[in-house]
């Protein structure tokens, strides 16, 4: 059976290493239409777009029309999931400085894109967790399309 390859996209600024996770999973950079994870010979199925907790807010603020955009793209895939480096608490109480925005305006913009989109969203409490998330959709994801046995 042939093991999974992720694909990490060459714009990703601060790509996960998967260096948590035993064994650690193959990896290679190229190009993705869309989001910054997928899979190999599954770029076009699943889309993983991971932000920090400034860029979220820049997303939803100065850079929202080109960040709606992917979303719309992303809800043609048949999963498709944002992944934040921060927890719900985080984006309520932390909001970065000079954002501008409300905390409340974050909730209502995450909320709004899983219910028009189909959009997952997941809010980890910090970066390894994330990239641990990250891995395990990714793998679950693999492993329902090639009916790989689970190791659970």
């Amino acid at each position: 059976m042939k093991e999974m390859t992720i694909v990490i996209d060459t714009r990703e600024q601060r790509p996960f290493t998967f260096g948590n996770i035993t064994p650690r999973p193959e990896t290679v950079i190229s190009t993705l239409k869309t989001g910054d994870y997928s899979l190999l010979g599954y770029e076009d199925d699943i889309c993983i777009e991971r932000k920090s907790l400034p860029d979220l807010f820049c997303s939803c603020g100065t850079g929202r029309k080109r960040f709606e955009s992917e979303i719309v793209r992303m809800a043609q895939f048949k999963y498709a999931a944002v992944i934040a480096e921060c927890d719900l608490h985080s984006i309520i109480r932390c909001p970065p400085r000079r954002s501008g925005l409300l905390p409340r305006t974050i909730l209502a913009s995450i909320i709004a894109w899983e219910q028009r989109y189909g959009i997952h969203f997941w809010a980890c409490p910090n970066r390894a967790f994330a990239e641990k998330i990250t891995y395990r959709i990714l793998e679950r994801y693999y492993r329902d399309q090639t009916c790989m046995p689970a190791n659970n």
